[in-house]
């Protein structure tokens, strides 16, 4: 029996420019878009009432949690976080516990996310000192390096065994996904302060420094050129780091740029206020950089806005600095967040839909996502950009975002997965999301 969903009175971004339509859905896949309102019967229908259609999001970048830490989040309450925000389709990072840097827990935690997850899912696999065999037979698009250490116990900081990586991941097709701190100016950092008996969120930024992930970058970038592999850069900035990956990206491909919410409408300042809460890797920088991610993105240096959406419990956030756990919430608000730049003139539709949608498809090369067009798997969102709110009632099990009392102009109000609405009117409906697939 034939599942069919229209989208009435709505429009969509084309060429530019916005018109208005119609979209039929039939059986999870866009079959027609125009004029078609009056014409086709459908067993369900949406009056957008001028609103706006856009593709899913496709977020490259979330920490579910699961297996091992669920009381901070799982794949069902991620998911409807993911849901209610405009996020289709996540990509789950591997420093869970166990860690996803075998086979078998790769295919342990496929099971949860089939089982679990109500918006589209797959994985990014973890890169270790020894674990190149595994990388190679790993069936996945992305192999994450922490080139610094953060939270989980996944490290190679050492040249040998990141080039190890490099080549396991060039043999395999697989993106390196890099969390670009220098382990050793890490250290050397958190000794000094150690020493000097301080403890105070504030001084997080001065811990891990500019010049620790400038290092990284320009290690990176050149083991790239050696290898000539693909590389990815997580949760850029720094203006030393988009200076360098701008510089490499006009001599060579394969070089991706990442940045998240927190860090293009966070600076430094919110320690003041939120302390701990935002405590995240790599830290909230200064103003200075945080204009040249926006510069960043306005000039295509950036590829993607993803959020490293990385949650936990309210009362490990209010320990002492050293001991608080790294991470903050972002699924369900970062494309509230956009809109509301959209509105603000800093970027335009177009750029979050290439942003976060689009660009994320083309990199990982994902199939039938990001497009509204016949024939693609219907993953919408429609979005009322003159709707003015704050975040309310948080779905992710963290409960808590650092934008609570901020108000925003544009929201998600519809989100469509695979043909079937799950964030309709402020209720969320249970869904199967599908794993993704790939060119």
């Amino acid at each position: 029996m034939e599942n069919s969903l229209l989208i009435k009175n709505c429009r969509i971004l084309d060429k530019g420019k916005l018109k208005n339509t119609s979209i039929f859905i039939s059986n999870g896949k866009i079959k027609s878009i125009g004029n078609i309102g009056k014409v086709i019967k459908a067993n369900k229908a949406i009056d957008a009432k001028n609103n706006i259609v856009i593709p899913g999001l496709i977020d490259l970048h979330v920490h579910f949690r699961q297996p091992g830490h669920e009381y901070k989040e799982d794949f069902y309450t991620g998911s409807r976080a993911a849901a209610k925000g405009g996020v289709t389709s996540i990509f789950d990072m591997p420093n869970t516990n166990p860690a996803t840097t075998s086979v078998k827990a790769l295919e342990q935690k496929r099971e949860l996310a089939r089982r679990y997850c109500i918006v589209n899912y797959s994985f990014h696999f973890g890169a270790t000192k020894d674990n190149s065999k595994e990388i190679v037979k790993a069936d996945t698009k992305g192999v994450k390096i922490y080139m610094g250490s953060s939270t989980g116990n996944l490290l190679v900081d050492k040249t040998k065994d990141l080039k190890n990586v490099f080549l396991a991941a060039k043999k395999s097709g697989k993106i390196c996904l890099l969390h670009a701190e220098n382990e050793e100016c890490l250290q050397k950092n958190i000794s000094e302060y150690k020493a000097k008996g301080l403890d105070s969120p504030e001084m997080h930024s001065a811990v891990r420094e500019n010049k620790c992930a400038a290092i990284a970058v320009k290690d990176a970038l050149k083991l790239k050129k050696e290898i000539g592999n693909k590389i990815y850069f997580c949760h850029t900035s720094t203006k030393e780091e988009i200076s360098s990956i701008r510089n490499a990206k006009k001599k060579a491909k394969g070089i991706y740029c990442e940045v998240t919410p927190h860090h293009l409408f966070l600076d430094t300042r919110a320690y003041r206020k939120y302390g701990n809460f935002v405590k995240v890797n790599p830290p909230l920088r200064y103003i200075e950089d945080q204009k040249a991610l926006w510069k960043g993105v306005n000039d295509r240096t950036v590829d993607a806005i993803a959020t490293d959406h990385a949650p936990h419990q309210p009362d490990e956030k209010e320990k002492n600095y050293w001991d608080a756990p790294s991470g903050i919430p972002g699924v369900e608000t970062i494309l509230a967040l956009l809109l509301d730049a959209v509105n603000s003139g800093e970027l335009s539709l177009k750029q979050v839909i290439e942003l976060t949608s689009e660009n994320p498809a083309k990199i990982f090369g994902i199939k039938n996502k990001a497009k509204i067009k016949k024939g693609y798997d219907a993953d919408l969102v429609i979005v009322d950009m003159e709707m003015k709110d704050s975040i309310g009632q948080i779905e992710s099990k963290s409960k808590w975002s650092p934008f609570h009392d901020k108000v925003l102009k544009g929201w998600p109000i519809v989100t469509i997965i695979n043909g079937n609405i799950v964030y309709y009117q402020g209720q969320l409906y249970n869904n199967k999301g599908k794993e993704l697939e790939f060119n």
